[in-house]
């Protein structure tokens, strides 16, 4: 007499109705760069659970349900920690750069030629802007208000600025200029149309710099993730970076 068992088994799978094991919450890639077709400026998770969204520091466009991300409307050039928080209050993390530039909060003193501002490129330092193609201020916005930005690196010329009278003549204490610089960078992002804004501040000495303001820098140095390194959750907001001239 033969018996014959019959053994059914089910694999287990990562769906949102029925999730197997840890989240394992990914985009993919750790750095999400723009389309210039606008097709794929919304990344989701790879795997999607029941749950909310969030992603810290602010700027960031997500989706609490999806954990969609929308790049176009996002602050780019920023690295961003996204938080799942699961039903059962269990939270996973990962971190994510929205791939373009930004520049450092940061003092700049003038009697010391400290007299250049630096893009910084996918939120880190020693990352290398590729150059070959891409293009900086189009539309001339920034260099047509004053702010001398240089179309082939990026960088600011702060000197040259003053000179072009955004403070005025004699630069005024705590006169402040806001620039919107539009960008295209030769990467991942196909040249993508880009861009971000860069606050401009002016004092005499360090002394005259106001409370306000080093307040805005002691809570983004305390509380933010904005460049390679991790940081302190909190409410602060990494843009507009705020270069800061100083005279002597």
């Amino acid at each position: 007499m033969a018996i014959s068992l019959v053994i059914s088994c089910q694999k287990k799978t990562d769906s949102a109705d029925n999730p197997a094991g840890p989240y394992k919450l990914s985009y993919g890639d750790s750095i999400l760069y723009m389309k210039p077709d606008g097709s794929g400026n919304i990344v989701y998770p790879t795997t999607q659970r029941p749950g909310t969204y969030e992603g810290f520091p602010d700027g960031i466009e997500i989706d609490e349900n999806t954990g969609a991300i929308n790049l176009s409307e996002s602050e780019t050039g920023l690295r961003y920690k996204i938080t799942h928080t699961a039903p059962n209050g269990t939270k996973t993390e990962t971190k994510v750069v929205l791939s373009g530039i930004t520049f450092k909060d940061h003092f700049y003193y003038l009697s010391a030629s400290d007299s250049i501002a630096f893009p910084i490129y996918n939120a880190n330092e020693s990352r290398v802007l590729p150059l070959s193609g891409s293009v900086f201020d189009e539309g001339n916005i920034a260099n047509g208000g004053g702010c001398s930005v240089k179309t082939d690196n990026g960088k600011i010329n702060l000197k040259e600025t003053i000179r072009n009278g955004v403070f005025g003549f004699p630069p005024r204490n705590d006169a402040q200029q806001t620039f919107e610089i539009k960008y295209r960078i030769n990467d991942g992002s196909g040249k993508s149309l880009n861009k971000l804004k860069v606050l401009l501040y002016w004092y005499n000495t360090i002394n005259d710099v106001p409370q306000y303001v080093w307040d805005i820098l002691n809570e983004r140095t305390s509380q933010g993730v904005f460049l390679k390194g991790n940081g302190t959750e909190g409410l602060a907001k990494p843009r507009p970076p705020c270069v800061i001239i100083v005279n002597q």
